[in-house]
């Protein structure tokens, strides 16, 4: 799914214009079957302490080509920065220099991840030097080229650079998995969660539901969960009976017809659940709507409408879920569309926004109350996504969207199931109440 200008820009004739004119010339993103591979090779990991150290031999023992030093190198396919130990900002200076020589070698769509701690202590000098390293991350990903990602992750202090969120999370962000995200920077709170057992179907064995799978985004995301190894439950309202009936014999999924704001919406679904014996591991909650309006136009029927389908069903339908107590297995994973609209607001739709940011609350809670049982809630926040609902915006609003970003180009529906799929492994068991951009560093779009 390419807009017209890249084509053109992909172009022989189109990529010298572009050239000419210093015009935009997004490159093409290297999603999974087009890189199958589940890390770009060859990985230098940077950094002379212990953490270092586990984590290239974490990576050897799964076969990845790792190395020390760029040094050794021509063309490097992805760099891991570990900055775990630094204690004042002095200390980043011998961890991301080295990376400024050897920028040119990187190849197109090589990733870089840094491995660093939160600043969260009481040392100023040490969060000072922790803080320093997302600001690193947030504008090194802005200066990468070719499709090539930065992205970070944040382990709490007390927990071990091995533990299985952190494995997962370097493994998604070395991976074409993460085409779409970059510049951002994702938290393991905890040591929990296991390593998965089959790398290529991570949610082998495992039953999730994703709600308005019908079309667009919700149809990816259950085709790539499906793809992962999951057996799915597709849930849409029944206005979409024959397009999600489509879908479910595609994927040889259960489909449920349900509105999801309709009284008593969770009781049903808990029955039907029963009906078929099932038990949730994973649970999508990507049912939303827009009714656009500014403020000073908006009516009840549109705010009430986007509230209602964008949060308090998925209130409604967790805890209808969480209460039944026999249809959610243990350690389930949760995941919730949210949007950046709900981080960074977006005119004209105040109602969609305040739906989303309540979505990225509803998870921090969510998180907390699913701790006790190892389950976990985050959210996906999508930024421009080039779907039918994106393809009714105004033709330049549209445009200056897909090129407002580090990547240049809008995302596809892909990015966002990939996005969710990871957070839906068991790997992610350390990962909670986190809300993971998929923008393409971009604040922009629904």
């Amino acid at each position: 799914m390419t807009d017209a200008y890249t084509r053109f820009i992909r172009s022989a004739p189109g990529g010298a214009l572009a050239k000419q004119l210093g015009l935009p010339r997004p490159a093409k993103l290297l999603r999974r079957e087009d890189r199958p591979e589940p890390v770009l090779g060859p990985v230098v990991v940077v950094g002379d302490g212990a953490g270092a150290d586990g984590i290239a031999h974490l990576l050897l023992e799964r076969g990845v080509d790792v190395r020390r030093r760029f040094e050794e190198l021509r063309k490097v396919g992805s760099v891991i920065i570990v900055a775990d130990e630094i204690s004042a900002p002095a200390d980043l200076s011998p961890l991301v220099l080295p990376l400024a020589g050897a920028m040119r070698s990187l190849v197109p769509g090589a990733r870089v991840v840094t491995v660093s701690r939160p600043a969260r202590g009481s040392d100023p000098a040490r969060d000072a030097a922790r803080g320093g390293v997302e600001g690193f991350v947030r504008s090194l990903a802005h200066e990468m080229r070719g499709g090539a990602t930065a992205n970070g992750i944040l382990v709490e202090d007390g927990v071990g650079l091995d533990a299985p969120g952190v494995l997962g999370a370097l493994r998604f962000f070395l991976s074409a998995r993460s085409a779409y995200v970059t510049g951002q920077m994702l938290t393991v709170a905890s040591g929990a969660g296991s390593h998965t057992e089959n790398e290529s179907l991570p949610l082998a064995g495992r039953t999730a539901l994703v709600t308005g799978a019908a079309r667009g985004i919700g149809a990816a995301i259950a085709r790539t969960l499906a793809a992962d190894g999951a057996q799915l439950v597709v849930l849409d309202i029944p206005g979409a009976g024959t397009e999600l009936a489509r879908l479910a014999n595609e994927l040889r999924a259960v489909p449920i017809q349900l509105d999801v704001t309709s009284a008593g919406a969770g009781r049903r679904l808990v029955e039907a659940l029963r009906e078929r014996g099932l038990a949730l591991d994973v649970l999508v909650l990507n049912a939303g709507i827009t009714r656009d309006k500014l403020l000073a136009n908006m009516t009840a029927d549109r705010w009430d409408a986007v509230l209602a389908v964008n949060i308090s069903s998925q209130i409604t339908l967790t805890e209808a879920l969480i209460e039944a107590g026999d249809v959610l297995g243990e350690q389930p994973r949760v995941v919730s569309l949210a949007s950046t609209s709900g981080i960074a607001g977006n005119r004209g739709q105040t109602n969609y926004a305040a739906s989303k940011a309540g979505v990225i609350s509803f998870v921090e809670a969510l998180a907390a109350q699913l701790d006790s049982r190892g389950g976990t809630a985050n959210a996906v926040a999508p930024g421009f996504i080039e779907t039918e609902m994106t393809a009714r915006m105004p033709a330049l609003t549209r445009e200056v969207a897909r090129r407002l970003s580090s990547l240049q180009q809008g995302g596809l529906p892909v990015d966002v199931a990939e996005a969710i799929a990871f957070l839906s492994t068991p790997e992610a068991g350390g990962i909670r109440g986190e809300t993971l951009r998929v923008c393409g560093q971009n604040m922009v779009g629904k």
